[in-house]
């Protein structure tokens, strides 16, 4: 474990916020208990950073020389993989195989990025006269992400790796819930010798740390992952400033599955996209649509393969649905699931915690799949974010195009068949900003992410997720040698 220290600005030191305690969901157990950092730790973060981000050492290295950071970091990641995975687990109740995926997932970020680094262009753009013309990319300066608890050491890295490859110096918010493998990021970066002020990470309340991060007039871009209203309220305050912002937010992502769909594979996809990290994920398929002509026979071995998944202890090998990550959230999901049946929805498995002593101390819930409800319903359009699937019937390709857009969100679809001209012409009708076909849930830090409607505004990831981090400035060269005629001056 960390030991209760905050990183302000290359400094490890106690803050001076409210308490934060970290527990195993596993058992409820305590891993640690720190103090957050208070509203005076971050404005002291803030102008350090100021000052590292104006340092010329740093900001006017060159590309290849900042990717060199970005690989020692990479190497830091792999070395110190199965404690991050660890910590990890600790610290939000997943599987250590997921743990210790994301750990090599966060390295791969940094080494994408340093890539890019290495091979990014800047435009010289066409002539319009006698001057050349181009465009450069600078840093923005000081910026700031805020991280969920969900998935906290690649969304770090999502965030950090191209915000220090584009120049930045950078503040770091975790969520509450889980801080700790942060400040393991934030050792291994002060190990690969990032220069003091350029990261800090500041665990702690997001009236005080958070709100601080996105009003200070110093802070020059904030990235954003968490919830939707949330994320309006960040938006909101940003617009107050002008600043740019880049909001992942919520999802009711639809899964489409046609008659003519190579079952075996997609009762698979289905199952991990929406029980995989017990669904606690922006992107999980939550809602279930299936052609009609399969749709009995589809749900009742989807029911039955559900049934056998096995729900336990993170460090166990075996399990696939491990604990949820705090008390709270459990109980927001069994009140859900109350409403769904409320509005006349059937539980066709799940819908409890799971019994048994081993499963006593933690903070349990089954795998639920639910039945017999519009797509009006609340269970049909609101995120519930925990391991909850819906599922109903659909005729034809319009009525599945319909029904997947008839929700706020638009994060992403994922479609079963074996057609692809078919995919195809679902994947361009539904307004998502991700589409799977015949997979689900795999990911490409080449690839851009992010959402549109209520799942949010901007992208990450992929050779733009760098331009998100820099300001674009025009350049123009005179090459006539020639006073501007309009003055009137002769050469």
């Amino acid at each position: 474990m960390p030991d209760g220290s905050i990183y302000v600005a290359g400094e490890w030191r106690e803050g001076r916020g409210a308490e934060i305690t970290s527990i195993y969901p596993a058992d409820r157990s305590v891993n640690l208990t720190l103090r957050g950092a208070s509203r005076d730790d971050v404005e002291e973060a803030i102008a350090r950073a100021q000052t590292a981000a104006e340092d010329p050492s740093w900001r006017n290295l060159l590309p290849h020389q900042r990717a060199t950071y970005l690989h020692r970091i990479a190497d830091g990641l792999t070395r110190h993989g199965e404690r991050i995975a660890q910590v990890q687990s600790r610290d939000t109740g997943k599987t250590l195989a997921e743990t210790r995926a994301l750990a090599a997932s966060a390295a791969g970020t940094f080494r994408y990025f340093a890539a890019v680094l290495e091979t990014e262009e800047e435009a010289l753009t066409p002539s319009r006269g006698n001057y050349i013309t181009m465009s450069v990319q600078e840093p923005i300066g000081v910026v700031a992400g805020i991280t969920p608890w969900n998935s906290p050491i690649a969304s770090d890295a999502q965030k950090l790796a191209p915000a220090l490859a584009a120049g930045n110096a950078v503040l770091m918010k975790p969520a509450s819930w889980s801080p700790l493998v942060s400040l393991v990021m934030a050792r291994i970066c002060e190990e690969a010798g990032l220069p003091p002020g350029l990261l800090s990470v500041l665990p702690g309340r997001g009236e005080e740390v958070g709100d601080t991060l996105v009003t200070h007039p110093a802070i020059g871009k904030v990235s954003f992952t968490g919830g939707t209203e949330v994320g309006r309220g960040i938006a909101r305050k940003a617009a107050e400033k002008l600043m740019p912002v880049s909001l992942e937010l919520g999802g009711k992502s639809p899964t489409i599955v046609f008659a003519d769909a190579d079952l075996d594979l997609t009762i698979a996809g289905i199952l991990f996209g929406i029980f995989s990290s017990t669904g606690q994920s922006c992107i999980a398929g939550s809602r279930l649509l299936v052609q009609r002509p399969i749709y009995e026979s589809f749900v009742e071995r989807l029911v039955a393969a559900t049934k056998a998944l096995r729900v336990g202890h993170p460090a166990d090998p075996a399990t696939q649905v491990a604990p949820m990550i705090r008390d709270p959230h459990r109980d927001s999901v069994e009140r859900a699931v109350a409403q769904a049946v409320a509005e006349g929805g059937t539980i066709l498995c799940g819908g409890h915690r799971p019994e048994g002593a081993a499963y006593e101390a933690g903070i349990y819930y089954l795998p639920t799949i639910i039945a017999g409800l519009p797509n009006t319903a609340q269970t049909c359009q609101e995120e519930i974010f925990g391991p909850v699937l819906h599922v109903q019937p659909f005729e034809d390709e319009a009525e599945a195009i319909a029904l997947s857009n008839d929700s706020s969100y638009g994060l992403a679809c994922g479609i079963w068949t074996r057609d692809f001209n078919r995919a195809w012409r679902i994947g361009r009708g539904v307004g998502t900003g991700t589409v799977w076909v015949n997979t689900y849930k795999q990911f490409s830090i080449s690839t851009p992410f992010g959402g549109i409607k209520d799942s949010g505004l901007g992208r990450e990831k992929g050779r733009q997720g760098l331009r998100a981090w820099q300001r674009q400035k025009s350049f123009y060269l005179d090459t006539s040698g020639q006073p501007h005629p309009w003055a009137g001056i002769a050469a």
